[in-house]
């Protein structure tokens, strides 16, 4: 929600709770996933950026592909036209989602060389780049955890130096998560994103 939109809720409560309860009755009977990719579209033909971001999100949480988000854009074309699907194209690609690149939705991925295995100690935490993905490594003994870098609010790129101690916390909307298991512990209610990740001769290698 916008600072605006936020300020007319509580300013005038009265007006507003009409219009989001209206909104919440006519979709009552789709299931979330419509719900979801109906919002996208809409976001898309006002060409509200964040709230294509926002709604973008919202429908991979609630189980929609990124081949079903496509193909919603393409259905919608009609209405749309090409110059709206490839604004809300270049947004996706500049969020650089997991599942977006034309190899992995021909369900291909690969692996990646990060780091050595002893290059970082039981109980640290390391952020690193590879091969164009920033990643938070962490290690407890033998078992490695790698997670995307980004928020799944808005997909914020956290740095480094919000981690405190085992507390990741993104500086856009403090959403915080544990770096030992990835769930989001504040604000929030979605994981981090967690690479599948195996070590192998001394390196440690995550897929994507």
């Amino acid at each position: 929600m916008s600072a605006a939109l936020d300020y007319l809720v509580k300013a005038r409560p009265e007006a507003l709770g009409h219009y989001f309860a209206f909104l919440e009755d006519c979709g009552k009977h789709l299931d979330p996933k419509t719900r979801a990719l109906i919002s996208v579209i809409t976001k898309v033909d006002a060409q509200t950026e964040r709230g294509f971001k926002q709604y973008l999100k919202r429908a991979l949480r609630e189980g929609c592909s990124p081949m079903e988000v496509l193909d919603a854009l393409l259905m919608a074309f009609p209405t749309l036209g090409l110059a709206k699907i490839v604004w809300a194209t270049d947004i996706i690609l500049a969020m650089n989602l997991p599942g977006f690149s034309p190899q992995a939705l021909r369900g291909e991925s690969a692996w990646h060389d990060l780091m050595g295995t002893d290059d970082l100690a039981s109980g640290q935490t390391k952020r690193i780049e590879c091969d164009g993905r920033a990643l938070f490594v962490h290690r407890e003994a033998d078992d490695w955890r790698v997670y995307d870098s980004r928020c799944p609010h808005q997909t914020t790129d956290i740095p480094h130096l919000a981690l405190q101690g085992h507390t990741l916390t993104c500086p856009k909307h403090e959403w915080a998560f544990d770096i030992r298991s990835g769930e989001c512990i504040a604000r929030g209610n979605t994981p981090l994103t967690r690479w599948e990740s195996r070590v192998e001769d001394g390196r440690v290698l995550a897929r994507w």
